[in-house]
């Protein structure tokens, strides 16, 4: 949180996603998701030319339990941050 302007969550993953994909989010992640929550924001992000991995950078896949979507200038350093923050809380 301390290096971040904020969090919010409109609801759905999918909307989420498509928010990163227009460039009004900078990123989305998320776990515990199921395929139906985030597919329609991942063809979305994927059109726009966006960045999608798993919270361990690996490609994303529909049974993912987890997702990181951003650009592609944010995704790498995105993923760092959340690893980072990982640690901590574990």
């Amino acid at each position: 949180m301390a290096q971040t302007a904020g969090v919010r969550r409109w609801g759905t993953a999918s909307l989420d996603i498509c928010y990163v994909a227009a460039g009004r989010f900078d990123g989305f992640w998320e776990r515990g998701l199921s395929p139906w929550d985030v597919a329609g924001g991942i063809v979305v992000l994927k059109e726009a030319g966006g960045m999608l991995s798993d919270a361990s950078g690996r490609a994303h896949k529909l049974d993912s339990l987890d997702i990181v979507a951003a650009n592609d200038s944010l995704h790498a350093s995105f993923l760092k941050m959340l690893k980072e923050a990982d640690k901590k809380t574990a």
